[in-house]
C-alpha cells in the first residue's frame, strides 16, 4: 500500500506541474511573445466591416507584415463575447454608446482602439415614399438593443414624428414616448432582421451595415437618414482591455485609417459609409 501511494503520488505530482506548464504556454490571456505569432483573427458584421477588412488583407496586410483572419458574424452580441472569452482577439462592428451598454450590462471589458467609419442609420420602407406619407397608426420596426432602439427614437424625433420624455437619454424606449401626432406603433426586433421587415410593416429604421446587405442604398434609399455631424456612433476596431498593444493590432490600427481604404469606403459605398478619419 505504501509503495502505491508513493507511486500515485508521483503520477499526481507530473501530472500537475505537465498541466501548469501547460496553461502558462496556452491561451491568449499569456503576455508571452508567441501569443502574437498566429494571425489576428477579427470578428465582424459582413457589410461594411468584413469588406473593409478585407480589402486590408487582399491589398495592404501582406506588405505590411500582418496575418489577417476574417470571422462574419450576423448578431451585435457574438463578437464581444468571443473577444473576452479570445476566441478571437479583436472585432469591428460597434459604436461607443453601444459598446458601454455592453459592457455594463454583460460585465466585459471590451475597449476601442480606432474609429473607422460611419453608417448613418435611417428610415426606410417599402409602402411609402415619404415619412410624412406615413398614415395614422402605421408600423414601424425599430432595433431591439437598447442603443440603437434610442438611435431609432431619436432619428424619429428629429425629423418631426414623434417626441421623447424629458430625461429619456441612450437607453430610451417606446415608454418614453410623450407625442405621438399620427400614433405610430412600433415592433421591437433584432437589428438584424429590421431589412428583411419591410414587407410586414410599413417602415423601419435600420443600422446601414443591415441596409446595405439588403441592398438598399442609405444615401438614396433611406425617407429620412441620420446626420453624421458630430455624431457619437462612428465605428472602431476593438478589443479586449489589455491586448491594445499587440503589435497585429497596431498594425491593422493603422492600415484601417490609411488613405487607401478611405479611398475604398468612398469609392464603395458613395456616401453610405462615411470615413470617420
Amino acid at each position: 500500500m505504501r509503495n502505491t501511494a508513493k507511486l500515485t503520488t508521483a503520477v499526481l505530482t507530473a501530472g500537475a506541474l505537465t498541466f501548469a506548464l501547460s496553461a502558462c504556454g496556452s491561451g491568449k490571456d499569456s503576455s508571452s511573445a508567441s501569443d502574437y505569432s498566429g494571425p489576428l483573427v477579427v470578428a465582424a458584421s459582413p457589410t461594411p466591416h468584413a469588406e473593409i477588412l478585407n480589402f486590408v488583407k487582399k491589398n495592404l496586410a501582406k506588405k505590411a507584415g500582418l496575418d489577417l483572419e476574417v470571422k462574419e458574424f450576423q448578431d451585435y452580441i457574438v463578437p464581444n463575447t468571443a473577444t473576452e472569452d479570445g476566441s478571437v482577439d479583436a472585432n469591428y462592428f460597434q459604436n461607443q454608446p453601444y459598446l458601454d451598454d455592453f459592457n455594463k450590462k454583460r460585465g466585459t471589458h471590451i475597449v476601442p482602439v480606432v474609429t473607422v467609419h460611419l453608417e448613418p442609420l435611417g428610415l426606410y420602407s417599402h409602402k411609402v415614399k415619404s415619412a410624412d406619407a406615413l398614415k395614422s397608426g402605421a408600423t414601424v420596426a425599430v432595433p431591439n438593443d437598447a442603443v440603437n432602439e434610442a438611435r431609432a427614437l431619436k432619428l424619429l424625433v428629429a425629423n418631426g414624428l414623434i417626441t421623447l420624455k424629458a430625461g429619456a437619454g441612450s437607453e430610451a424606449t417606446p415608454q418614453d414616448i410623450d407625442k405621438n401626432p399620427k400614433g405610430l406603433k412600433f415592433k421591437e426586433i433584432e437589428a438584424a432582421q429590421t431589412a428583411r421587415s419591410l414587407d410586414d410593416v410599413d417602415a423601419a429604421v435600420v443600422n446601414g451595415n443591415y441596409a446595405i446587405s439588403a441592398g438598399l442604398k442609405p444615401a438614396t434609399d433611406a425617407l429620412v437618414l441620420e446626420s453624421a455631424k458630430n455624431s457619437p456612433y462612428g465605428n472602431f476596431l476593438a478589443v479586449k482591455k489589455g491586448n491594445e498593444k499587440d503589435p497585429r493590432v497596431k498594425k491593422l490600427a493603422k492600415l484601417l485609417t490609411s488613405p487607401e481604404v478611405k479611398k475604398f469606403i468612398e469609392d464603395k459605398y458613395a456616401g453610405s459609409v462615411i470615413p470617420s478619419f
